[in-house]
Order: structure tokens, then sequence, then C-alpha cells
């Protein structure tokens, strides 16, 4: 009975200790998660882009080294929570945009400006390709007085370098809030339907010039 009693009272220390240590480690595994989120929250900012359709443009940033995440949107216009079907109608006054959180020691938002110029035409008004109505318009919705000091040199600079035949036509206005996330199906989409009709001969396309061009700042799966 002795016997039994001092074992029974050593596996009891014993699973108390197993617990102790298990509840530490998660308590540690759990600030030190809280501590790289908050990390990532005070290291980067966000970049806030309209040039045409959101499906090329989220896939294009998502490929670039030092971006966090990319969420597709409707920004700019009058009508809050507008809804996909409603942006396409024209009458809401919102663009197709991207949100482009990053990290600015990694990547500048100048390089994601040049990146910009690159995947669309900044000088058809309220037009990219096929794509036609104020929702498809080129805009830059900035968040400090700093990114649209930076936005309005970047538009002199490569309307004179002559990039794209013609005046540009992109909008440089204060997003004050009015950013509203597009539904869940848009997030991903071209990884998610790179045979969709639409994906294959115009995402595509555009993707593959894209990386070609900007090799050197793609993350490593997306480079040649």
């Amino acid at each position: 009975m002795v016997k039994t009693a001092k074992y029974q009272l050593r596996n009891t220390i014993v699973f108390c200790i197993i617990v102790f240590l298990f509840s530490c480690n998660s308590h540690n595994s759990q600030l030190m998660s809280q501590t790289i989120s908050s990390q990532n929250t005070e290291n980067t900012q966000i970049a806030t882009l309209a040039g045409g359709c959101f499906w090329c443009i989220e896939a294009a940033y998502d490929a670039l080294q030092g971006v966090v995440h990319v969420q597709s949107g409707y920004a700019g216009g009058h009508d809050p929570n507008p809804t996909y079907k409603e942006v396409c109608t024209g009458s809401t006054g919102h663009a197709e945009v991207v949100q482009i959180t990053y990290d600015p020691s990694i990547i500048s938002y100048e390089t994601l400006l040049e990146a910009f110029w690159t995947l669309h035409d900044p000088t058809t008004l309220n037009r990219q390709g096929n794509d036609v109505g104020t929702q498809y318009r080129s805009a830059i919705f900035y968040h400090s007085e700093e990114q649209k000091n930076l936005a309005e040199a970047s538009l002199q600079k490569f309307e004179e370098k002559g990039i794209w035949p013609g005046k540009f036509t992109t909008e440089i206005t204060a997003l004050n809030n009015n950013f509203y996330p597009a539904e869940d199906y848009h997030n991903d989409y071209f990884v998610n339907n790179p045979n969709q009709p639409y994906c294959s001969a115009v995402v595509k396309p555009k993707l593959d010039k894209f990386y070609k061009k900007f090799n050197d700042h793609l993350k490593p799966e997306f480079r040649n």
C-alpha cells in the first residue's frame, strides 16, 4: 500500500510538472506570436491603387518581395459598402482598387508606383483595354502627405519618360477611410481561377510581362 501511494504521488507530481511546462510553453508561444504580429503591424505601411480590374493588379503585387498582403476592394465612391454588382454599373463612383500592405524596409512606395505604371495604361480615361467605366479608372489614393508628394513626383517622372504615349489621366486623391474590401471570392482570384477565360486571355499575359520586367523584385517562387 505504501509503495502504491508513493507511486501515485510520484505520478501526480510528474503530471503537474508536465502541465506546468506545457502551460509555460503555450504562454511563451502566444507572447511570441503577439510580438511578431505587433512588429508586423508597426513595420508595415499601406498603399491603395486603382489600375483597372483588380484581379490582375492583386496577383502582380502579391508576387513582389516586401508585400505582406494584398486586398481587393473599392474606393473613391459615394455609396457605403458597395457590392461588386453595384460597382460594375458605374453608379457608385467607386474604382476597383487593391490595398497593399508592405514592408518599406524591403520595398519602397516609389517601387510600388513604378510597378503601378507598368501594370496599366494611365493615359486611357476610365478604361483599361476592353474594360470600360469609371470603376476601371487610374487612381492613387494616398494615405499621407508624403505619399501624395511621392505620387505626384512619380507621375511626372514616368509621364516625362514617355513609357506610355499621351498624357496621364491618373487621379491622385486622399483615401479618407473610403475603402471597402471586395467579396471574399475576389481574393486570390487569378490563383484560384487561372483557366477562367478573362484570366487566361488578359491577366496571364500581363503578369508574364510584369514578372519579366520586375524579376529582381519578385519573391523567389515567382522568379524565372
